[in-house]
Parts: C-alpha cells; sequence; structure tokens
C-alpha cells in the first residue's frame, strides 16, 4: 500500500488550518509558507477537500480556508478517503476495474486477505483527529 503526497501534504494543511484559523479564513500563501508546500500543489488538494466537505472557503481580501467541520470530527481517514484515488493494499482483488472483470472474483483465495487489511489500515486511520494531532496550547 502506498499513500501519496496528497495524503500526507493535505493532512499537513489541514492542520495548518485548524491551528491558524483563530483570526478567520487562512490563506493559502500562509499554509505554504509555514509548510513549505506549494501554493499551486495546494490549490489542488484544497478542490478536492471542499467537495468532501473537509473545508470551506472565503473569496475577497479577507478570504482564505476554513475547516468545513470541528478539527475533533475530522479523521486522517476522511482526508485519505478525500485525497487518493484508490487508496487500497496492492492485490488484484482490491482494484475496482480488475475485480469486477475478473472471473475468480466468485473464489479468489486472497480476496478476503486484502480487503481485511484495507479495512484494518482504514480503522487505523479514523482513529486519530486533526484535534488529536494538533499541538497543545500552552
Amino acid at each position: 500500500m502506498r499513500l501519496s503526497t496528497k495524503s500526507r501534504y493535505g493532512t499537513r494543511m489541514l492542520i495548518d488550518i485548524a491551528e491558524n484559523n483563530h483570526n478567520g479564513p487562512v490563506s493559502v500563501a500562509e499554509i505554504a509558507t509555514r509548510t513549505g508546500i506549494s501554493e499551486k500543489y495546494m490549490e489542488k488538494l484544497i478542490r478536492r477537500l471542499k467537495k468532501a466537505g473537509l473545508v470551506l472557503s472565503k473569496r475577497g481580501p479577507k478570504g482564505g480556508h476554513v475547516l468545513a467541520k470541528s478539527a475533533a470530527s475530522i479523521t486522517v481517514g476522511d482526508i485519505v478517503r478525500a485525497l487518493e484515488e484508490w487508496v487500497v493494499l496492492k492485490g488484484c482483488s482490491l482494484n475496482k476495474d480488475t475485480c469486477a472483470s475478473c472471473s475468480r472474483v466468485d473464489s479468489c483465495p486472497t480476496k478476503d486477505v486484502w480487503e481485511q487489511a484495507n479495512k484494518a489500515m482504514f480503522e487505523a486511520l479514523d482513529t486519530y483527529t486533526l484535534q488529536s494531532l494538533l499541538k497543545p496550547i500552552d
């Protein structure tokens, strides 16, 4: 299984928004400065995060981005699901296209292994919320 930079950077970006939204929406330029993620790449991620209902955007001079839900209700699993095309452990039984057309789909001896491993991965990712990843406030 491989999570791309989309998941890692998207999580880093949402943590930054959660930590820095006390004065209103956070701009991409501000996030880029603090995280080291390019603005262009962030814009790509923001579109997916908005579509998934994790981020809201406001245009204009005081515009930027805020979390669409509380940091306590957004899990790392939510972020991965929003940003990755198709996140699964390696295995043909979990590839949407291959599985549907495979002649062994009903009798595949390894299908359950891959499905259970994928389920376990998301159960683990879903135990971490953005809130649990935030720096404690002094």
